[in-house]
């Protein structure tokens, strides 16, 4: 009985001392020098530097209940050592004018972007969280992501609001739209819709074939006129084609909505990006055809 009692305290203090060690960590002098570089607080703990990106400049509201910031709009970056070099990871809780420039400063910098979506219903103002990746040296991960952090808090311009087909001119040259695009579509009412299927990846699920009928489709759908039109759409695409499908429509001028999952347990593994953008219908077409090109290309294993 003594020596379960004697193991049991014996296990206790270890627990305790782990504990206390872990938590009186030293921040070791590269990290240290992140958060001197980034002007931004944090700790490290568990092998992991933590900086924080909190929201303090933002009182949310969720139903009408009043939100503080650890409620969940404390955003972050994380680094820990890899194999010759840190991996990095992040949340990011963003205003819905700063999602588009964020994203933009994270990949002009060679930083990937794995996810972008919401954590509330009926928050005021709406907040949208972007999850964040990238390897290398330590300091060099925080020039690279510094870009991004410093728009955060400074209130952007929102977009002009834009009614596509409202200032008049010719409708829709749909003909044109399938040309630019290198796809035909379907008319209906005000509406051009091209859907493209992923015909070189073969899914299938309990032996049922999971193709473009069943979702696992890129499409684009057009309203308002040659001049005027605005665009929404989805891309489905493998893990190495998220990040240069996401370049290719923010450097043509289409704001990113959302970044997921719409299936479980395929292989490969298929991730969805949804857009919006407002313009000429060329420019439009344009956008989207410059995403599709990057799909099915062949890449460099990383």
């Amino acid at each position: 009985m003594r020596d379960a009692q004697r193991a049991l305290a014996g296990a206790v203090l270890l627990s305790i001392v782990s504990t206390i060690s872990a938590a009186a960590q030293e921040t070791p002098s590269p990290y240290g020098d992140v958060l001197t570089f980034l002007g931004k607080q944090g700790d490290f703990k568990d092998n992991v530097l933590r900086v924080n990106v909190p929201r303090t400049d933002v009182n949310v509201t969720v139903a009408g209940v009043a939100t503080p910031t650890p409620f969940g709009f404390g955003g972050w970056i994380a680094m820990a050592k890899g194999t010759g070099m840190d991996v990095m990871m992040g949340d990011l809780v963003l205003l819905q004018d700063e999602v588009n420039p964020v994203m933009s400063a994270l990949l002009d910098n060679g930083l990937e972007v794995t996810a972008l979506h919401n954590h509330f219903f009926w928050d005021e103002p709406r907040m949208f969280y972007m999850h964040v990746h990238g390897h290398g040296a330590p300091m060099d991960l925080a020039r690279r992501v510094k870009p991004a952090l410093d728009l955060i808090g400074r209130k952007p311009r929102p977009a002009s609001p834009v009614s596509a087909g409202s200032s008049g001119g010719a409708a829709l040259t749909i003909t044109r739209l399938a040309q630019i695009a290198g796809h035909a579509g379907e008319q209906n009412g005000a509406v051009y819709k091209i859907t493209v299927g992923r015909e070189d990846l073969k899914l299938s699920e309990m032996g049922a074939p999971v193709n473009s009928r069943m979702g696992l489709n890129s499409w684009a759908a057009f309203v308002g006129t040659d001049a005027n039109a605005a665009v929404a759409g989805d891309i489905a695409m493998l893990a190495s084609e998220v990040a240069p499908v996401l370049k290719a429509l923010r450097q043509n001028g289409i704001d990113i909505v959302a970044i997921h999952h719409h299936m479980l347990d395929t292989q490969p593994a298929v991730y969805f990006v949804h857009y919006w953008g407002t313009g000429s219908s060329d420019r439009l077409a344009a956008a989207f055809r410059a995403a599709l090109d990057q799909l099915a290309r062949p890449r460099t294993p990383r």
